[in-house]
């Protein structure tokens, strides 16, 4: 083995050219600063699941209107108002089982005039989609208990938004507001309690997929393009010895 190294140093020595370097430089450069971008992402996700771990052992409160979304996602909460039948909206395209059907969202108005959007639950599309199913909110005051959470916020639109119509293809809590004229909080709650099961909508929310460990494989993915780009440049930057 060291005979063949000093073989090859006597015909061959190391010099890499110009352009192969900044080339190398470049891609090291892109290549980690993606590679750390994801490792900072898959630690978000990891304080996100594990604040929702813990929020799962807390029991369930009155909601503190004061608070902002980051203290009280994923939290149990109880609240104490009244449904707003007439800006209830179906957001399209929720998948349960197999099934197409809708999220039945409605806004709740709280003793302090402020309105909560909450998720109802999900009820089936008809045969006929342009049959919108009837699920009324229940009438007079009303107290639910539900899990705070936030709508996502980034999301596919092929269309805008009818603001006339219930229907919608996403749940937009600032579009929303602006449409129905209502001071909504910047979260929505997914209504848990049993009260009104007779309405026919399923409240099974189920946890959140984090993908933390989407983040890891690409963060060793953009890595490991940085290895191989120094392991290329050292294998050929060897020049015959004149």
């Amino acid at each position: 083995m060291l005979h063949a190294i000093q073989t090859f140093l006597s015909r061959r020595r190391f010099r890499p050219g110009l352009w192969p370097t900044l080339a190398l430089v470049v891609l090291v450069a892109l290549t980690v600063s993606l590679g750390n971008w994801q490792r900072h992402r898959a630690a978000e996700k990891d304080a996100l699941r594990a604040q929702f771990e813990q929020a799962s052992r807390e029991p369930t409160a009155p909601l503190d209107e004061g608070a902002s979304i980051a203290d009280l996602r994923f939290r149990s909460v109880r609240v104490e108002g009244v449904f707003d039948a007439v800006h209830q909206v179906l957001v399209d395209n929720k998948i349960r089982g197999g099934r197409a059907g809708y999220d039945v969202v409605a806004p709740f108005k709280l003793a302090s005039g402020r309105y909560l959007l909450v998720d109802r639950g999900w009820i089936a599309a008809t045969p006929r989609h342009t049959d919108l199913p009837a699920v009324p909110p229940p009438h007079g005051n009303a107290v639910i208990t539900g899990r705070i959470n936030s709508p996502p916020a980034h999301y596919l639109e092929l269309a805008a938004d009818s603001v006339a119509g219930p229907l919608r293809q996403n749940l937009d809590i600032a579009r929303l507001a602006q449409s129905t004229g209502l001071p909504l909080l910047p979260y929505i709650v997914e209504q848990t309690d049993g009260s009104a099961t007779s309405d026919g909508l399923l409240r099974e929310w189920p946890a959140p997929d984090f993908g933390s460990d989407q983040h890891r494989s690409y963060m060793l993915q953009w890595y490991s393009m940085a290895g191989l780009g120094c392991v290329l440049w050292l294998a050929l930057n060897w020049r015959e010895r004149t």
